[in-house]
């Protein structure tokens, strides 16, 4: 039997992937939207929601590496096989990614004179003003960190039904609570 993940990691694990798949339906849906005005004003809830998740997934994604730093320091490994480098390669680029997305997101909603209210009780400072092209360089950026997330999280996908079809107990893990 492998060694058992934190259960508070494998619970954010999944809360995380729910929330990054809810992220991206959300966002075709949201853009397919009419855009505001004094007759469209329900545009704000999703783009509002859209943002509440994005920021819990972020602060979730900096306590799973909190809890990956701590679990490492507890335990050397000198040695890696290969298919464990990339599996720390493939979560390291995960959780960068999803950081970036969720800061060039929140930069770019900064800078489009939209206010951002975390989960409708807190508001989340400005950057500044709007600004037409700060807004139009992080929702670029936003864009194409969110396309290269997709890209790893397909891979992640790949290499966890790898591991399914191997039954190497690496899925088993993941399934503890």
């Amino acid at each position: 039997m492998s060694e058992q993940l934190p259960k508070a990691k494998v619970a954010m694990h999944w809360l995380v992937a729910i929330g990054v798949f809810f992220l991206f339906v959300s966002s075709w849906w949201m853009l397919s939207l009419p855009l505001p005005s004094e007759d469209f004003t329900y545009r704000q809830l999703p783009f509002q929601l859209h943002k509440n998740v994005g920021i819990t997934i972020m602060v979730m994604v900096v306590a799973m590496i909190a809890i990956s730093i701590v679990k490492k320091r507890k335990k050397l490994q000198i040695q890696k096989s290969r298919i464990e480098r990339l599996a720390s390669l493939d979560h390291l680029l995960t959780y960068f990614l999803i950081i970036a997305c969720c800061i060039s997101g929140y930069l770019s909603s900064s800078f489009s004179g939209w206010e951002t209210t975390l989960w409708w009780l807190v508001e989340l400072p400005a950057w500044s003003e709007e600004n037409d092209d700060l807004n139009i360089f992080f929702s670029d950026i936003h864009l194409w960190t969110c396309w290269a997330l997709l890209s790893v999280v397909s891979v992640h996908i790949g290499a966890a039904l790898y591991h399914a079809f191997r039954n190497d107990d690496v899925i088993d893990k993941m399934f503890r609570l």
